[in-house]
């Protein structure tokens, strides 16, 4: 296990990804989204994702450098088109659109249309959230899961969050899930760490459970047919309603795939007093934590909570990577000729 400070991790990264091929501000945004993730023990979204971001670039799944444009914005909807940048900075950017859209009409809904992989979503909700609004946050990709009741790849694992700020200084109250049984970078995850995995989370190539990472040729649906209906909704709601439809030509043999991301934000205050609603959360924080923990468990948490503690612990201790992470990223910082911090050598 390599341990290295969240401010160092973030420099290598950025340094890393700039030698991959990413603009300076685009390598900066992506590090700032990965370490977050590493920060929090998300370590599937984290910088393993690193060497595959770079091989995107070089495959043209990802264009850097390039302005996220709006297409279109009528009330309080905008569809802005990212060219294919990276996940971080049409995120960002549909962000700051939802947020501004939301000052002008109490919501803002922005698609993120033509973006790639966005990595921990909580990241973008969660700075709503900061602003006082409650932030949903969606995104869509190519097939990775089965859909309930078919063989192989049919749908993606299309993830969800939605962030809720609350009073008393508190942290928010952040859910971020996927639709799948797990998500996709914990099967890598597993793998970098030579670990097996669960036997109700994928399925071999032949359509049987497998604890292989090794062996994953598509994941299940979280909750069977409950899963594969939510990402259905999610990728007609980000990709088909934003004029960028992702399974239907891929399952068509039309087209490769893509990403698209959605976010939407809203006021408070359009609803009545935004005072009102952070102590009306925070009242049902404290009753919810203070519920009697069943066997087996110390405490009750609440969605965000877990994560945001391990955070305030890997800022001062630092953020433990796994020797298979650590070693993929050394040997891409040697082969792109880029210095690595001592923790990696």
């Amino acid at each position: 296990m390599t341990v290295i400070k969240a401010e160092e991790l973030t420099d290598f990264s950025t340094r890393l990804l700039q030698a991959g091929g990413f603009s300076q501000g685009d390598a900066r945004e992506t590090a700032d989204l990965l370490v977050w993730a590493n920060l929090r023990g998300i370590d599937s979204h984290g910088v393993l994702r690193i060497p595959r971001y770079i091989k995107m670039v070089a495959e043209r799944l990802l264009v850097p450098g390039g302005a996220v444009t709006l297409v279109r914005e009528y009330g309080a909807i905008a569809v802005l088109d990212g060219g294919k940048c990276p996940g971080a900075v049409g995120m960002n950017a549909a962000v700051r659109k939802s947020a501004e859209l939301a000052g002008s009409h109490g919501v803002g809904w922005c698609a993120a249309r033509s973006i790639s992989h966005a990595g921990a979503i909580g990241y973008f909700t969660s700075a709503l959230a900061a602003r006082g609004l409650v932030g949903l946050a969606m995104t869509a990709s190519k097939p990775l899961m089965s859909y309930h009741g078919a063989r192989g790849e049919a749908v993606s694992t299309n993830p969800l969050s939605i962030a809720v700020p609350t009073g008393d200084g508190d942290d928010p109250i952040v859910l971020d899930m996927s639709t799948a049984a797990v998500a996709l970078g914990k099967i890598l995850a597993a793998k970098d760490a030579g670990k097996q995995i669960p036997g109700d989370w994928a399925i071999d190539e032949n359509g049987a459970p497998t604890t292989d990472p090794g062996r994953v040729a598509a994941l299940l649906p979280m909750a069977g047919p409950k899963g594969s209906g939510l990402s259905l909704m999610i990728e007609i709601l980000t990709s088909v309603l934003a004029g960028n439809a992702v399974i239907g030509p891929v399952l068509a043999g039309r087209r490769k795939g893509g990403f698209n991301g959605l976010v939407i934000a809203v006021d408070p205050a359009a609803f009545g007093s935004a005072e009102d609603f952070r102590d009306a959360t925070s009242e049902l924080r404290r009753e919810i934590s203070a519920l009697e923990p069943a066997h087996g468990n110390d405490r009750v948490t609440l969605p965000g909570e877990r994560s945001a503690n391990i955070g305030r612990r890997r800022a001062v201790e630092g953020i433990p990577l796994a020797a298979g992470t650590a070693r993929r990223l050394r040997d891409e910082a040697i082969g792109l000729g880029v210095e690595f911090p001592g923790a990696f050598a």
